[in-house]
């Protein structure tokens, strides 16, 4: 497949290190906003929460161009997601990769907070820097509960990808049987090719997942 799955997780990983003791020791020579980054990056939501009424701005950002928002959504923590969202965090703002909340939480598999976070307005257009979007996240990491909820919220079941790619696609070269099940009753069109010239069940059989290859033939 065209992904890169190393440098994704890399790229969502690295909003994800835990607070270290050095930071956390100087934490009082750094302003409210870089105070409120260290603790959304270590998942202390009481102290977020004290920060922002404080008047730390909810949108700040690190290094990567993560904010509170997308380093929550990564690491699957709802409770710190529903505290900046009542604080009006950005739900499209986006790291320097590109990666917005919406991508985050579904490549981490977490449909409750995809569905918070389309709630809030999150829009499932928006591309990374390798043209992904939310749903192909999703797709790729098997997460059929990302899916339909995304699904639900409007996103194309046979919308094309970066090279032609359909959700089908990406779900046939992970190997996600659920997924393609899923897509396929939702209306995907097992007969469409990417930029290649190959169908979803070309690019399962290619991966060795035989019975995969079976359900998605034409």
């Amino acid at each position: 497949m065209y992904g890169i799955p190393a440098r994704i997780a890399a790229t969502l990983l690295s909003s994800a290190l835990a607070l270290p003791a050095s930071a956390q020791q100087g934490a009082g020579d750094i302003n409210a906003n870089g105070q409120l980054v260290l603790a959304a990056r270590a998942g202390v939501v009481p102290r977020v929460a004290a920060l922002l009424a404080a008047g730390a701005q909810v949108n700040s950002r690190d290094r990567n161009g993560d904010t509170p928002l997308n380093m929550a959504a990564a690491r699957g923590n709802i409770e710190l997601v529903d505290v900046l969202l009542r604080a009006g965090a950005d739900v499209q703002q986006a790291n320097l990769s590109g990666v917005t909340p919406l991508m985050a939480a579904a490549y981490a598999g977490n449909a409750q907070i995809v569905r918070k976070l389309l709630a809030a307005g999150a829009r499932t257009d928006a591309v990374d820097r390798v043209k992904k979007d939310a749903s192909v996240y999703a797709a790729g990491q098997g997460c059929t509960a990302c899916l339909e909820e995304l699904l639900g919220a409007g996103q194309p079941v046979n919308a094309r990808h970066a090279n032609e790619l359909t959700l089908l696609m990406w779900a046939a070269g992970y190997g996600h049987e659920a997924v393609a099940r899923l897509l396929i009753a939702r209306g995907a069109d097992r007969a469409l090719r990417d930029d290649r010239g190959k169908t979803a069940a070309d690019i399962a059989r290619e991966r060795d997942f035989g019975p995969l290859a079976q359900l998605l033939q034409p």
